[in-house]
């Protein structure tokens, strides 16, 4: 959510923080910050807004009143606790089908309006946050979306057909195979998960319901009358619309995040205001569709158990003054506090969540780490001990473990909802994973001076059968010898890893083999072990450091020559090293040998550079001061 450092002053007032305060402010006590930019005259700070807190904190006034809640203060000038201006009116009328799924709905009409381009500062304000300004009637209504939240659609009354002088709108599912053409000119066939708003009249399509506005009605240069449209739908039956239609949009965000059912008029009287003042005309009225009236709940909030999970020692009376800072109401009942959440903070309905709200206001560096008491395990996870086990006797023969992807191009199992078009389908076994992965890493043995690849995972796969799709740990591993493809070498190297994993377990596995890969289903496996009783005592091993690495190509060359026999391969091999310089990773020696009182070294030598990638006059160059220093000691190069 990227908000507006003058945006969030208009609510604060002068206590507003300093944008670097307000950043640190909100690091330390609500979200992550992703960064921050200064465009024109304004600072936009990108807020990392997590699902719990979308529900009132995707807009600045949400954003603001946090701020308000850390800083112990209040709004100055707080739109949603404004009196409502606006009357009813019998020239709108909406009907319902499902009141679950649409949970309220709101019609303003106002007519006498001038579309034309908005004024300066609703354009820079919303181009400053990243939107394309349209006109002014579509602008305010992105406009208010971003200051309270709350999504909002305007309609061309003239186009949207009245009915004896009523505009009657309905919110309802839609037909299987029902189409709708969307403001931007896409056109999408529907399934009955997908609520549309329609004109009753004619029973023609005008919007998808929480996700995207139709082209019916659409609002143009030369609209004079307007409907505004706020309405609050239920957050599962938005999401599954929005995933069958691969269609996300700013207002789907919000309302998959449930905002609260009392935005709907507030966002209607700032926006007919703003039409007033931006675009004319006079609001004729509006209506109030709300089938099912929101209450928060009140939960009754243990100041003992508050400090126990906190490992604080606050008093009743600071608990519930902090509770307080966040706008919720708060009584006593004996030694514990009831407590009612805000009308706008639809995330405050347990417990739990209003002692989240004293930790975080109260402070995270208050919060002492207080180790839990060692207890005696009662009952161990076969899975992971034993799968401990398979690591460790994998580990010490060189093996590497490896996490490969779930999800594969074409497998028995297809997703739905596919991530991407090669990842469409769940993996029925680790096989082809395991095998991809050695072809790619088998190019870098001689950058990390092996003579194979080796490794293993073990994970997850599906399979779908007669009743459905199962699933089960397996487990993978594979060698890859130092050539292009597979080899039956491969086989039997891998042939001891699978001797002593069976040696290791205490019972024969049923390999599934080829390619140099063995794959077992290790959930059948682990029926078939005793259950463990005790961890093994875990030896600590040598110290390793860690090094980043190259993300630049690599470059091989080789050099052979005899030297007189006085010289050992570990003083060859040092002296390489000196003499190449930081450009030279690694210096192998592949091969030796002696004839006639000299000895033949043969090494393998990997160029890289941290910076660029090397070029091969750059690498050359190298080489020719290397045999410069074969020559002069009176050695023959091969």
């Amino acid at each position: 959510m990227k908000i507006d450092h003058d945006w969030i002053k208009e609510y604060l007032g002068e206590k507003t923080p300093s944008p670097e305060k307000m950043e640190e402010l909100l690091t330390f006590h609500a979200f992550e910050i992703e960064g921050s930019e200064h465009i024109g005259e304004h600072t936009v700070i990108d807020v990392d807004v997590l699902p719990n807190r979308s529900s009132d904190c995707l807009s600045h006034r949400g954003i603001a009143r946090e701020l308000a809640t850390l800083l112990d203060t209040v709004l100055e000038n707080d739109p949603l606790r404004k009196d409502r201006k606006l009357k009813a009116t019998e020239k709108l009328s909406v009907t319902i089908e499902n009141e679950h799924a649409c949970r309220r709905f709101g019609l303003a009409l106002i007519e006498g309006v001038t579309v034309q381009e908005s004024p300066k500062w609703l354009r820079e304000r919303l181009e400053a946050l990243g939107q394309r300004s349209i006109n002014n009637v579509v602008d305010i209504t992105n406009y208010v979306m971003l200051a309270l939240g709350q999504p909002l659609h305007a309609y061309d009354a003239d186009k949207f057909a009245a009915k004896d002088g009523v505009w009657r709108f309905g919110i309802r599912f839609a037909k299987e195979g029902e189409t709708i053409t969307t403001l931007s000119k896409e056109s999408y066939e529907l399934d009955r998960s997908v609520q549309l708003i329609v004109n009753n009249a004619d029973d023609a399509p005008a919007g998808i319901a929480g996700i995207k506005g139709g082209a019916y009605a659409e609002v143009d240069e030369h609209t004079k009358n307007i409907i505004l449209e706020a309405g609050n739908f239920d957050p599962v039956v938005t999401r599954k619309a929005s995933q069958f239609l691969k269609l996300q949009t700013d207002a789907s965000k919000r309302f998959e995040n449930e905002p609260a059912m009392e935005l709907v008029p507030h966002a209607l009287d700032e926006a007919a205001a703003l039409v007033a003042e931006c675009a004319g005309g006079t609001c004729v009225g509006t209506c109030d569709a709300y089938p099912k009236e929101e209450t928060r709940p009140e939960v009754l909030v243990d100041p003992e158990r508050v400090n126990k999970l906190l490992g604080l020692s606050l008093s009743t009376e600071e608990i519930e003054k902090i509770l307080v800072r966040t706008g919720a109401t708060v009584s006593r009942q004996d030694e514990k506090l009831l407590v009612r959440g805000p009308w706008e903070r639809s995330d405050l309905t347990i417990e739990e969540d209003f002692t989240e709200e004293v930790g975080r206001i109260y402070g995270y560096e208050h919060v002492e780490s207080v180790p839990p008491e060692p207890r005696t395990l009662t009952e161990m996870n076969a899975r992971h001990y034993y799968s401990q086990r398979v690591r460790a006797t994998l580990t010490n023969l060189g093996f590497s473990e490896v996490i490969t992807s779930s999800f594969r191009k074409k497998d028995n199992v297809q997703l739905l909802n596919a991530l991407a078009s090669d990842k469409g389908c769940l993996r029925s076994s680790l096989q082809k994973n395991i095998e991809s992965a050695l072809d790619q890493n088998i190019h870098n043995v001689d950058l990390l001076g092996l003579d194979d690849v080796r490794i293993f995972e073990i994970g997850t796969v599906f399979e779908k059968g007669e009743e459905g799709v199962t699933e089960h740990t397996s487990l993978a591993l594979g060698v890859r010898q130092k050539q292009t493809g597979y080899s039956p070498k491969d086989d039997e190297a891998l042939k001891e890893a699978l001797t002593k994993i069976e040696e290791e377990l205490g019972t024969p596995v049923d390999w599934s083999t080829g390619k140099g890969v063995a794959e077992a289903n290790f959930s059948e496996l682990l029926e078939k072990l005793p259950e463990p009783k005790e961890y093994e005592k875990v030896e600590e091993g040598e110290e390793v450091q860690y090094r980043p690495f190259s993300v630049y190509p690599f470059i091989l060359r080789d050099i052979a020559f005899w030297t007189d026999g006085s010289a050992t391969a570990e003083e060859v091999t040092q002296m390489l090293k000196d003499k190449a310089g930081d450009l030279c990773m690694r210096v192998t020696l592949f091969d030796e040998f002696e004839k006639d009182g000299r000895t033949s070294y043969a090494f393998r030598l990997v160029f890289q550079s941290y910076e660029k990638t090397l070029t091969d006059d750059e690498v050359t160059a190298v080489m020719d001061r290397l045999y410069q220093v074969v020559s002069e000691r009176g050695w023959e190069a091969r």
